[in-house]
């Protein structure tokens, strides 16, 4: 493999990366058109709801670009979000369970994602679990291959 392609890091769009490219393509578009909607038309019946609606497909849509653009640098941010979509999916299936008074519509991560079969609790942890092993480029070099002990990822 080429020291230019090595140094970008792994390919997230390919094998399982593809498959989850397509699934948060896929909760971007349904999260986002349901919010906007939601937003612009019934605001006022479950605001808390509807804003975390939002919040979730702008998650969604950093990942998929993330995944898309790849990279050492986008596998890192993906990695961040994809842990605080987990986060915010476990805090908000908690508080829909524990004050379900709170939210009078469900939003995506309402009861762990029960409404979407419970994919929005199993994508972060895929994504969690095939970021994690896409750290390392198909030839086994750590972080895509840089040169050790250079953390700025310039040629030396």
């Amino acid at each position: 493999m080429p020291a230019d392609a090595r140094a970008q890091g792994p390919d997230l769009r390919t094998g399982p990366g593809r498959l989850l490219v397509t699934l948060y393509g896929v909760f971007t578009v349904g999260a986002a058109s349901r919010s906007v909607y939601q937003l612009s038309t019934r605001f006022d019946e479950a605001p808390l709801a509807y804003v975390l609606s939002a919040l979730a497909a702008l998650v969604y849509a950093f990942i998929t670009v993330s995944l898309v653009r790849g990279g050492e640098t986008a596998r890192r941010f993906a990695l961040a979000a994809c842990g605080a979509e987990l986060v915010g999916v476990l805090t908000v299936g908690t508080w829909t369970l524990v004050e379900p008074s709170a939210f009078p519509d469900a939003t995506v991560w309402s009861d762990y994602g029960m409404g979407y079969l419970f994919f929005p609790l199993v994508l972060p942890v895929t994504g969690l679990l095939w970021l994690r092993r896409a750290r390392s480029a198909p030839d086994g070099a750590p972080d895509g291959g840089g040169t050790p002990g250079n953390a700025s990822g310039s040629r030396t």
